[in-house]
């Protein structure tokens, strides 16, 4: 693969990947706003616009470090998190739940939505974009309920653990980025994230599309 290819198909999926942060940033932000929590909304993330969701690290150190070290075969990343002031929701325990599942369901509702269009509309040009913006949109929604700070998963958990016990679990986010680093590096995530993604993409009957 020359290299004018593998940048076209780094920033083909790059874009891609804007789009499917961007739905599950809003969703994020969204779901606060309904559940009572104003910071979000306050802080300029309850939009569409891709420029309020990126951070330098998750956004584009993290795509190109996936790009360079996979040799142009995969790339993925993430928005910088949606700020959220537990204290606000109006049931903050359960509240927190839904807010950190809102996100991925948004993204996996996307890749339901493209993945009907694939399988039943046929546009050669546009369809082999649409199934990469699937499968982005499943992989983002699978990586994020990992349970590990500042990912949806933690979240998840920390509204289904006692206080005690959340709290002091909350103390590992100062490290999470290197822990994540870590664990990718040495394709731990990889095994959790595709055998789950390529289970939910044969679900959607385009596991082998494209």
């Amino acid at each position: 693969m020359s290299l004018i290819t593998l940048l076209i198909s780094f920033f083909i999926s790059f874009g891609l990947l804007i789009i499917a942060v961007t739905v599950h940033e809003f969703s994020h932000a969204l779901t606060a706003y309904k559940l009572g929590d104003t910071t979000a909304k306050n802080s300029g993330r309850l939009t569409l616009n891709p420029l309020a969701h990126i951070d330098v690290i998750w956004t584009f150190i993290l795509p190109l470090f996936l790009f360079i070290s996979t040799q142009g075969r995969f790339v993925f990343g993430a928005a910088k998190p949606v700020p959220i002031n537990y204290w606000a929701l109006r049931n903050p325990k359960k509240d927190i739940i839904w807010v950190g599942l809102s996100g991925p369901l948004a993204n996996f509702i996307f890749a339901v939505i493209l993945s009907i269009i694939v399988r039943n509309i046929s546009l050669p040009t546009i369809n082999p974009i649409l199934l990469r913006l699937a499968i982005i949109n499943v992989v983002l929604g699978v990586f994020n309920l990992i349970p590990i700070p500042p990912l949806d998963g933690s979240r998840v958990l920390m509204g289904l653990l006692p206080y005690n016990l959340s709290e002091k679990y909350a103390l590992i986010e100062p490290y999470s980025f290197f822990l994540l680093m870590g664990l990718i590096w040495f394709n731990v995530i990889g095994n959790i994230i595709w055998p789950i993604a390529g289970f939910i993409l044969n679900l959607l009957g385009i596991y082998n599309s494209g």
